[in-house]
């Protein structure tokens, strides 16, 4: 019997994890009257906030043995399981304790299908708020929703029902192999994506029992998770189970694949890596050894695996390429937001995006473009060096993720989609001469994940061990706005509020909400989005980034 599973007798779980040990320091006593769900009932715990927590209930089977690379299946249990704290995450390389995303050491495991609930004060089961479902990123390598930057309290005291859950990542959530299509039936790989989509339909089915309302639940996520939301977005399983998506540095709806013939290669690849005879075999590795000889680029690693790249078209999953089915309408017509940061990730403009002299930029415009810099130092020219780093941080993006953003918009809006689209640009402040392994805090701006602890309230948590930053009040009222907007689209399908206006995206309204210093609309740089599309720069695909991407 699964220790934290309450008989007649209470069984106690340990978690050899800071992080779940500093998230218990806050705990109160278990609430009285555990939840009815579809897989068993659930104790939970109140927060010196009036929050309740759920934490780590266990929403399928854990995924071992012949599990190993199969579809998710239901959890279920007798008794009460006392869901008291994180589980752990889905085993991946662990953390230098000296960069931005360090909260603390959480265990990891295979037995990790877990997920969290935080309930508004008072809440009772019946009281239909709305949902927020957050879906961590990292690559499809590394991620958790055990870290202390995805926590649900502020938002439940702000209104919603929050939820985050796990899934598998790396070569546990995505490898494909011949004998694994032969045995699931003509498909295999994207295990990660059918673990969200469970997820998402074990919400769908037990929410209101904690005060949710299931038709009212958005689904959010960032970098891989904004791929992640996408993908969930594309899927036919995952139909009905959510009303309205956010898509934060990444609204991949039409960035094409891999097919399950490329990825079955790559998992025979893996295969003869390992000195494996056949799958048996494979299901008998120790993970550990598999996370071994996986690519990994995070985190300041530079191993040289076998890359296993995410998602791909398997036939089962995601039956067709986003492109085609978008445009055949094949997706789910939901509401979404397309969003990204001004200093967001920039392949292949970092020679652009790391000039500080007027001479240094002509120079880099010369080598990425050749002999168009002329025309791209006409729609992106600097005058003086304080010109520099802005200029070529929006070419950078021009050239991704606001074009990825803008794109989104004009493909969906064809089939009646209403897409809202926003750039965040507010820099942390962070303490002076503070340092972190993977940041320059003097100059890194609005970076990549820059805005997720506005939008969920967790500004506090990168304070945890020492303080970072400086919150102002402007940040606390930014993040505030930010989390309305979210529960308001949620609760309305719009994230127009009375605090922040905001209009979707139209052909007569081509323009963003910036999120920076102040809250304004801003035209998109159609011209030069379009220009940049048609004038790709030098030098083939630009390395993957070895810091984090969650």
């Amino acid at each position: 019997m699964n220790p934290k599973i309450l008989g007649v007798a209470v069984g106690v779980a340990l978690v050899g994890s800071m992080a779940a040990a500093q998230s218990d320091k806050s705990m109160h006593a278990l609430m009285s009257g555990p939840v009815q769900t579809s897989s068993g009932q659930v104790a939970g715990t109140a927060l010196p906030s009036g929050v309740s927590a759920w934490l780590g209930i266990p929403f399928a089977k854990p995924p071992v043995g012949d599990l190993r690379w199969a579809p998710p299946q239901p959890s279920a249990w007798s008794g009460v399981f006392n869901a008291d704290r994180k589980g752990p995450a889905c085993i991946q390389v662990l953390r230098p304790h000296d960069i931005n995303h360090y909260f603390g050491e959480e265990a990891t495991g295979e037995d990790c299908l877990t997920m969290n609930i935080w309930a508004p004060p008072g809440v009772k089961a019946g009281a239909k708020r709305p949902v927020v479902v957050f879906i961590y990123g990292g690559g499809f390598t590394i991620g958790s929703s055990g870290m202390a930057n995805y926590d649900g309290e502020a938002m439940a005291k702000a209104g919603a029902v929050f939820v985050n859950f796990n899934y598998r990542v790396g070569a546990m959530g995505f490898l494909a192999h011949p004998e694994l299509t032969a045995e699931q039936g003509g498909a295999s790989g994207n295990y990660g994506l059918m673990d969200q989509t469970l997820a998402l339909r074990w919400i769908r089915d037990n929410i209101a029992a904690f005060g949710g309302d299931p038709d009212k639940v958005l689904i959010m996520g960032q970098s891989a998770g904004a791929g992640s939301v996408a993908a969930q977005i594309l899927s036919p399983a995952a139909r009905g189970l959510f009303r309205a998506a956010v898509m934060s540095s990444g609204c991949n709806l039409r960035a094409p694949k891999a097919t399950l013939a490329d990825a079955e290669k790559v998992g025979l690849a893996l295969q003869e890596r390992l000195g494996a005879k056949n799958l048996a075999a494979l299901r008998n590795v120790p993970a550990d050894r598999i996370l071994a000889v996986q690519s990994e680029t995070q985190l300041g690693l530079s191993v040289s695996g076998v890359r296993i790249s995410g998602p791909i078209i398997d036939g089962r999953v995601l039956p067709q390429q986003a492109a085609e089915a978008v445009a055949a309408g094949n997706f789910a017509k939901v509401p979404m937001i397309a969003g990204f940061n001004e200093d967001d990730l920039s392949f292949g403009f970092g020679a652009l995006t790391g000039a500080s002299t007027v001479a240094d930029y002509n120079a880099a415009a010369g080598q990425l473009f050749g002999a168009d810099a002329p025309a791209f130092l006409k729609l992106y020219p600097v005058k003086t060096d304080a010109d520099v780093r802005a200029t070529a941080r929006r070419a950078a993006q021009d050239a991704g993720l606001a074009a990825n953003a803008r794109a989104c918009a004009v493909e969906v809006a064809g089939h009646g989609v209403p897409v809202w689209i926003n750039e965040y640009t507010r820099r942390h402040p962070y303490v002076p001469g503070v340092r972190l392994a993977d940041q320059d805090t003097a100059t890194v701006g609005a970076y990549h994940t820059a805005d997720i602890p506005y939008w969920l309230g967790t500004q506090d948590k990168y304070n945890m061990f020492r303080q970072t930053r400086q919150w102002t009040e402007w940040d606390r009222t930014l993040s505030s706005r930010m989390m309305t907007a979210l529960i308001a689209m949620a609760e309305t399908g719009s994230p127009d509020t009375a605090a922040m206006p905001w209009k979707p995206w139209t052909a007569k309204n081509d323009t963003l909400l910036w999120l920076g210093d102040s809250v304004s609309v801003k035209p998109l740089n159609v011209t030069g989005q379009a220009w940049l599309a048609a004038h790709k720069p030098a030098g083939g695909p630009a390395p993957r980034p070895t810091t984090p991407r969650d």
